[in-house]
């Protein structure tokens, strides 16, 4: 059964994976330390750049058997008050089982968020801290407009900078083993 929104934000100040999923299918929500933050439509230049992303990631994967490559929207459970749609998600092999019929349940291997003025800051602060801690192994942050990647990799439960590359050159993956991509491929 839906609930419109206005109906939940009267009985909640902190809403949980349950009241998450009392939206109607389609709504433009992730749920972020327990609020419900409006994620609009992306441009078609975000857009543009997640799909030349994810055709050469999931190109890759496939062909080398390694897992699978998915993308928004699709939630990804963290916790109670954490569910997450990143652009780009990678799953290897081993870890499959995560996939469950209506989410994601639990840290992909590699997460790809690709900025827009109206989740960057979540991109950036909230979500960053979730992924760092729930155990992602990789994260990429695509910014479109400055044309950069960083990938950060965690080591010893903390994220850090592995690469950093503006404008042109080269960001490989040390998840998916093999992959790389020339940035000015993406933007």
């Amino acid at each position: 059964m839906s609930v419109n929104l206005a109906e939940l934000a009267v009985s909640r100040e902190r809403y949980t994976y349950e009241d998450y999923c009392r939206l109607p299918e389609g709504s433009p929500y992730q749920l972020i330390g327990g609020e419900l933050v409006m994620t609009p439509s992306p441009t078609p230049y975000h857009q543009m750049v997640a799909m030349k992303l994810e055709l050469k990631m999931a190109g890759f994967v496939l062909e080398k058997g390694l897992g699978i490559v998915l993308h928004a929207p699709l939630d990804v459970y963290l916790d109670d008050t954490e569910t997450y749609q990143p652009d780009i998600i990678f799953i290897s092999n081993e870890r499959l089982s995560i996939i469950e019929e209506k989410r994601v349940n639990g840290a992909p291997d590699l997460v790809v968020e690709i900025l827009s003025p109206s989740t960057g800051y979540y991109d950036l602060r909230s979500k960053y801290k979730v992924y760092e801690k729930k155990g992602v192994r990789e994260y990429w942050i695509v910014d479109p407009q400055n044309k950069s990647v960083q990938v950060f990799c965690r080591q010893e439960g903390k994220f850090v900078l592995d690469q950093e590359v503006e404008q042109q050159g080269t960001v490989r993956s040390r998840v998916i083993s093999g992959f790389a991509v020339e940035i000015e491929n993406i933007f």
